[in-house]
């Protein structure tokens, strides 16, 4: 233990130091922590080393673990299905590109097929912070291309997390197979919409019904408490724990506490991922370094041109006009976080070789050098590919976003209903296939233990049809009285064909669910099972209380599913709805926050004159809970408050900059700050026989009183009616300038003259 205390005091003293000198130079924090690492590592000799390394690779282990789930919290399924199919697309192109350049350069270098495996889905992986970071300080994180390289890095974190999954399972068979695969899929799929679905049911139900009783201390720990209950399902199940933390971030993500828990976990996830990065450099190994150098200048060059060429061409498919995909493409050349989470995992299971773990941070530290250079060389770079690329080409490319495709009602009608059927079928059927697998695990033992073999088959499978007969029914009826299933029904004959094929469809899952359970407890023939897998599923569906019971389900999973919004919508903190729509234009909306130390604060908009300096319109101001809806010159700003700002690129960058730029500067010295001297009256002061409240120390000399000194020493507190007296001694507070004044009429006449 005292071994443990002295390796955490050297790595978080050491991360203090190197993190102060990295944020003096403008540099991620992250590198500072992996330098740490290699200061504090057992490769550097002249330095007191780690020598516990095993404790503080759980400690990494837990960082990993909230690190992850800070990242479930900042993500929102309705925010990925609001944003289109343009960024799905993006992120699917680039991971499957990157992934195919490092297994290639993997090969060419004669690794092993795991390691050049886990190389690809490496380089696949640019890092969100890093890239926050570098748009933040060139100015540029209100620009539209940032926002439309943040929603793509957000998509390859979710995408990371599955491919992480997928890579586990590879690891763990040492196969490739098509089949295995697609079962280690469809596995993570059923996991995830099961986890998913009763998390989304149970915690936000939880959390509302003990709001009461829930204040700071206790909120963290249920949070935490949450997060590694799901980690300890997940490792049982076969998954990692970074998954399992993902999973509970996302579904406290869609809770109204998502933001208050996020700001309590934050000062937990900083501290255990400095541990984190930090172990990452206590990996980091000078000669492994010196021996694959020609690797790592390799991996970095195929980065950075993987990126800027392959990059480019994602978000040009994705319907990107092309300047603005040559500078996506080139702000995402390098990796980070997530890249040493998938060596982590490659390490922890034994898989990958032991020198790609630093050649990996290497590359890191590498690319994340010359990201601020590839973001700047994006500019020139596209003015150079407008000015080479024949105009009838440019026009195509810019315009191909523009352009959307008139679809048919009627193939909209049957697109809206079959992506409804599809997701229902899919989550009611996986919550079925929960509760069977539930029941024939725990209940048929404990049954078949207590009441005998087939009295126990019997209670268990009429539990297990109870249990899920309110999932069965909603697979069966979900959307029948839809207003697309009527219209689409009254159109045609065709349609209503089509409609009946997705009702018998329906059924027949619904029935291939009993008839499993009614196979494996029943010895009867299976014709028989057949037929009453169709009876019971026609009860399911005709009973009123099955269907109230799976009414109330799927409200109360709804209204959990939309809590967030509506609190966001009541208290009028939500985006615009025409926020859309500027995009077309040429102009977007942001929301920037007022800093504290701003010279703003307290002057009204009409002084400022943000519309003819910047060409920008406060659209609203956030305050607290109140929002501020087209405010006029006369409202006035206030610290922190948070502004919804409308303009172009060029207009919001130099908002942004001078916002940043009009700040209160700190006191430098002393001189500035307030003072404690002790001062005695005199004989011949004017002060003497007047009260403290009368004598204008406050007043005019700008001091205070804070008490009179006794015979023993002490400091008798003043006052506003205690009248001076001579040989009082007085302890005052002030500015040392006006400390200076005051102390020349405490004294008589011809000791101020002297």
């Amino acid at each position: 233990m005292q071994q443990l205390i002295a390796d955490l005091a050297l790595i978080l003293v050491v991360a203090g130091v190197t993190t102060l000198v990295f944020k003096r130079l403008k540099q991620p924090l992250v590198l500072g922590y992996i330098v740490a690492g290699f200061i504090a590592g057992p490769h550097m000799p002249i330095t007191p080393t780690v020598t516990d390394t095993g404790s503080i690779q759980t400690w990494a282990d837990i960082g990993v673990i909230f690190l992850m789930f800070t990242l479930g919290l900042d993500f929102s399924f309705k925010k990925i299905v609001k944003m289109g199919m343009g960024p799905v697309i993006a992120a699917c192109c680039i991971i499957f590109c990157m992934m195919s350049v490092g297994s290639i350069v993997g090969h060419l270098f004669g690794w092993s097929s795991m390691n050049s495996l886990f190389l690809g889905g490496m380089l696949a992986m640019s890092s969100t912070t890093i890239i926050y970071k570098a748009f933040d300080d060139l100015g540029l994180r209100q620009q539209k291309f940032a926002g439309e390289v943040l929603s793509v890095l957000i998509l390859e974190d979710i995408l990371g997390i599955l491919l992480m999954v997928v890579l586990s399972a590879m690891a763990v068979s040492r196969q490739f197979e098509g089949v295995q695969l697609m079962g280690s899929l469809f596995k993570l799929a059923f996991f995830l919409i099961l986890w998913f679905v009763v998390g989304l049911y149970v915690v936000p139900t939880f959390l509302r019904r003990t709001q009461r009783w829930m204040n700071r201390e206790t909120l963290l720990v249920v949070s935490v408490g949450l997060c590694f209950l799901l980690v300890s399902i997940a490792c049982r199940a076969g998954y990692s724990a970074a998954f399992g933390a993902f999973m509970m971030g996302s579904i406290l993500a869609e809770t109204v506490e998502a933001e208050h828990i996020e700001r309590l976990v934050s000062p937990v996830k900083d501290l255990f991922g400095a541990v984190f990065f930090v172990s990452v450099g206590m990996l980091v190994d000078p000669a492994v370094l010196t021996a694959y150098a020609v690797p790592i200048v390799v991996i970095c060059l195929a980065i950075i041109a993987g990126q800027s060429v392959l990059g480019t061409a994602s978000f040009l498919l994705s319907g990107h006009p092309l300047r603005t995909a040559i500078r996506c493409g080139f702000s995402m050349c390098q990796i980070g976080e997530f890249a040493f989470i998938i060596a982590s995992l490659g390490v922890s299971l034994h898989v990958t070789a032991s020198f790609l773990y630093p050649v990996v941070v290497a590359v890191s530290i590498i690319t994340t050098f010359f990201t601020p250079y590839m973001i700047r060389a994006a500019v020139p770079v596209a003015a150079w590919a407008e000015r080479a690329m024949p105009q009838p080409v440019l026009k195509r490319l810019d315009h191909r976003g523009t352009r959307h495709a008139a679809t048919p009602p009627q193939h909209l009608l049957w697109r809206s209903l079959l992506t409804a059927l599809l997701s229902q079928v899919g989550a009611y059927l996986s919550l079925s296939v929960g509760v069977i697998g539930l029941a024939f695990s725990v209940l048929l033992p404990l049954s078949r233990h207590t009441l005998g073999h087939w009295p126990g088959n019997v209670v268990c499978g009429l539990l297990t049809l109870l249990a899920a007969s309110p999932f069965l029914r909603a697979i069966v009826m979900r959307k029948n009285h839809s207003a697309e299933w009527k219209t689409l029904f009254r159109r045609s004959r065709a349609d209503r064909v089509g409609l009946w094929c997705t009702f018998t469809a329906r059924y027949a899952v619904a029935a291939a669910c009993v008839y499993y359970v009614l196979n494996f407890l029943s010895p009867l023939w299976w014709p028989w099972h057949v037929l009453a897998s169709l009876a019971i599923v026609l009860l399911m569906v005709k009973s009123r209380r099955v269907k109230w019971t799976s009414i109330k389900l799927e409200r109360t999973f709804l209204q959990n599913l939309r809590q967030r919004e509506v609190q966001a919508r009541h208290e009028q903190g939500g985006m615009p709805g025409y926020a859309g729509r500027l995009q077309s234009r040429n102009l977007h909306l942001t929301e920037v926050e007022l800093p504290e130390d701003s010279t703003w604060a307290g002057k009204r908009l009409a002084e400022l004159g943000f519309g003819h300096n910047e060409g920008v319109m406060v659209a609203a101001v956030l305050r607290g809970t109140h929002r501020i809806l087209i405010p006029d010159g006369h409202t006035m700003l206030f610290p922190s408050d948070r502004l919804d700002v409308i303009g172009d690129d060029e207009s919001l960058a130099k908002f942004t900059q001078r916002m940043q730029r009009e700040v209160r500067p700190a006191p430098h010295s002393d001189e500035d700050g307030l003072l404690l001297r002790r001062y005695l009256l005199r004989e011949g002061s004017p002060l003497i026989g007047q009260r403290i409240s009368q004598s204008g120390i406050r007043d005019k000399y700008h001091c205070m009183v804070v008490g009179f000194e006794d015979e023993a020493g002490g400091i008798i507190p003043a006052a506003a009616q205690h009248v001076l007296k001579r040989t009082d001694t007085l302890w005052l507070v002030g500015t040392d300038d006006h400390l200076r004044t005051l102390r020349g009429v405490m004294q008589p006449p011809a000791a101020r003259g002297e």
